[in-house]
Parts: structure tokens; sequence; C-alpha cells
């Protein structure tokens, strides 16, 4: 059985497109960015979920983030971060060594984001707020975009809770709110074990209705055999909830545990895409292959 899904992998691999296939930046850049937070214990998504960008976003002074440990409490079968055993207790240094990091890479755009934490009776809002409060304290120009759980769950658990936690993170006014919604609705289930589609609507909705300044956010990621139609869909939902912001991109597999790929979207889709988020109102839109949610984030 394992052989077999080893032999089903390989193939998948081998049949990448040539779209997908990149140099992964200067070493310098990235063995730099490494070193920095390896040295403070902290984590980026960049890394943990070895994103294809990371030599070209670090090259751009732009990084994100990983905050509250590198575990998560839910179980996603697209994503590559640890998850299945109980997170590590908050750090309660890691606002401060964030900071640093920041200060000493120079970064100008930073976003934040972090696993899930049910575990938490915010589901982690304080730390995102006590973080970005840090970092403006030694980085006053760095701007600062947040990448949230949905925050649904744990204490306080349902459209209350959620609207507090929320409601925290956009009075430290990041510079942009994302919520990635990842997938169609029909995909949702077994995409995004834990999730609902309508919680990850009603967070872009929330900040809206909180705080109509700020800027929302929110991804899809394509290649679990949806339609072009359920993606037009998706992306007329986010619409209805002023969402102002969309990256789109490709799904690849990081491993036998994960969901393997049901189609490679081409290039030309990608652009159709693209072209018809613009004409449905999105004012900033990345879509292609290899395009991840904090893709040239800093240009926004």
């Amino acid at each position: 059985m394992i052989s077999s899904q080893q032999a089903d992998l390989k193939s998948e691999i081998t049949a990448m497109p040539s779209w997908l296939r990149r140099p992964i930046g200067k070493a310098s850049e990235i063995s730099t960015v490494q070193r920095i937070i390896k040295q403070r214990q902290i984590h980026t998504i960049c890394e943990e979920g070895r994103c294809p960008n990371r030599g070209e976003c670090y090259a751009q002074k732009t990084a994100t983030f990983l905050l509250m440990g590198p575990t998560c409490t839910r179980s996603c079968a697209f994503c590559q971060v640890d998850k299945g055993h109980a997170p590590m207790p908050l750090d309660l240094e890691e606002p401060q060594k964030v900071a640093q990091a920041v200060q000493l890479l120079g970064l100008r755009y930073v976003v934040l984001t972090s696993v899930a934490r049910d575990d938490l009776t915010d589901q982690g809002a304080g730390h995102f707020v006590e973080t970005i409060a840090t970092i403006r304290q030694l980085n006053p120009e760095t701007q600062i975009e947040v990448l949230t759980p949905d925050f649904w769950g744990g204490a306080g658990v349902g459209e209350s809770g959620q609207r507090q936690r929320i409601a925290m993170i956009v009075k430290a006014k990041p510079a942009c709110f994302n919520h990635n919604i990842e997938t169609v609705q029909r995909l949702t289930g077994p995409v995004r074990r834990g999730a609902k589609y309508d919680h990850s609507l009603s967070v872009l909705a929330m900040v809206k209705e909180i705080d109509s300044t700020i800027p929302t956010k929110s991804g899809l990621m394509l290649g679990h055999g949806e339609t072009l139609d359920e993606v037009i869909e998706a992306m007329a939902d986010l619409r209805a909830v002023e969402c102002d912001r969309l990256t789109i991109g490709q799904y690849m597999r990081p491993s036998l545990e994960h969901l393997p790929v049901q189609k490679y979207w081409t290039p030309e889709e990608f652009d159709q895409l693209g072209r018809l988020a613009w004409e449905m109102g999105f004012n900033h839109v990345r879509s292609g292959p290899l395009v991840r949610s904090s893709y040239h984030a800093g240009e926004e």
C-alpha cells in the first residue's frame, strides 16, 4: 500500500507542469532569514509551509511570521504545518523576538499569521495584538498585515466569541486583515477539516462591520476538484462581504499524507480568473500558479 502511494506521489511530481518549477532564490538571502529566526526560536510560514516564493519575498524585505508555535489544533488536509499532537504553551517573549527579527532584517512589510489555537481562551487574538504593538515600538515605519484563523470555537463558542476576538485585532489597526476561505463551498469539509465556509465569510464581514476602513483579503487554492463555476461563485461570495483583495494559486501536495492534486490549472486559466476578479470589483488581485496568500503583499 505504501509503495503504491509512493509511486502515485512520484508520478504526481513527475507530471507537475513546467510553470510550477522555479528557482528558489538567492541562497544568501534565504540563509540570512533562516539564521535570524532560528536564533530566536521563532517561525515563519515561509519556511514551515515551504513556500516557493520565499526567496523572492525575502529579497523584497517581506516575510510572514507564524505565531504561537509550529503545531496547529486543526487538521486541514492540504496544509504542511505540523498537526496531530498538543501544541506548545505560548512563548510570552515571542512578540519581542519577532519585533527584533523585523528590525534586524529591515523588513518594510510584515505579515503575521498563526496556527489555529482552539486550546486558548481567546484562540490567540490577544497574542496577535501584543505582537503588532511590539513590532511598532521597534519598527514604527513597518506596515503589518494579519492573516488569521477563523477564531470560532473554544471558550465563547459561536458568533459572539468570534466577533470579540476579531474586534481585538481590528482595534489594533492592521494594514490589511486577511482570512483565507482556501477552497469552494462544496469542498470545504474534506479540504479544511474543522472549518466552515460560512464561518470564514463571517470573519471578513465582521471586520468591515467593525471598521470599514481596514482592507480585507482572502485567498483560494485551486486543484482540489473545484469547477470554474464554483470558483466564480466563491469569488462572488467574497465580494458580497466586501472583501477587497484576492489571491488565487495552485495547490501542490506536500506529502503522501495530504490530499492528491486533482488538476493543475494553467497560467491562462489563472489569468482568466484574475481578469474576472478585477471585473467583479476586487481592488487588488494576484492570480497565478505560484501565488500564495502573502505574495507581493507589500505592494498593496
